[in-house]
């Protein structure tokens, strides 16, 4: 468990550095801290140049818990999108070979087990498959891309 006096003194120390961002852990809870907003994509953005702080939920197998985001499309009954996020660093592959079809498309149906992706990490190829039903509604990267940890891959209406 972090501490306020910890945490404002990190807010203090980042406010007064050169970085835009910073991720610690400490007696299993993790904290982001980032002068600027990440945007949809899951990638640092400009923004106001004021601090901005947030908390991440620790993630579990690659999922973050759910939470609203905002949509280019009209809203449905079901509003709520699942955060599909890279459980590694790596390099991001949509299918199983350069002139093969892509796991999952736009719009494509997907339920447990389904595979989501390969990220390439150390020449390892490790597949990412999927632990909800959904549509896939947004794919964050492309292939070829490297990925961060926790970093949003797809994005999944339930």
């Amino acid at each position: 468990m972090m501490d306020l006096a910890f945490v404002q003194s990190l807010i203090q120390s980042l406010d007064q550095s050169g970085l835009d961002s910073i991720e610690i852990e400490r007696g299993g809870t993790r904290i982001r801290l980032a002068k600027t907003p990440p945007s949809e994509a899951g990638t640092i953005s400009a923004g106001p140049s004021g601090l901005a702080s947030t908390s991440l939920p620790l993630e579990r197998d690659g999922f973050a818990d759910a939470r609203p985001v905002p949509s280019h499309e009209p809203p449905s009954q079901n509003s709520v999108l699942i955060d599909i996020v890279s459980p590694m660093v790596g390099t991001f592959y949509g299918a199983p070979a350069p002139a093969a079809a892509s796991y999952v498309e736009m719009g494509a149906s997907v339920s447990p087990g389904d595979t989501l992706c390969i990220i390439e990490a150390m020449k390892l190829m490790n597949e990412l498959e999927c632990e909800v039903s959904g549509v896939v509604r947004e794919i964050c990267v492309e292939d070829g891309e490297p990925v961060e940890f926790g970093q949003v891959l797809f994005r999944v209406s339930p």
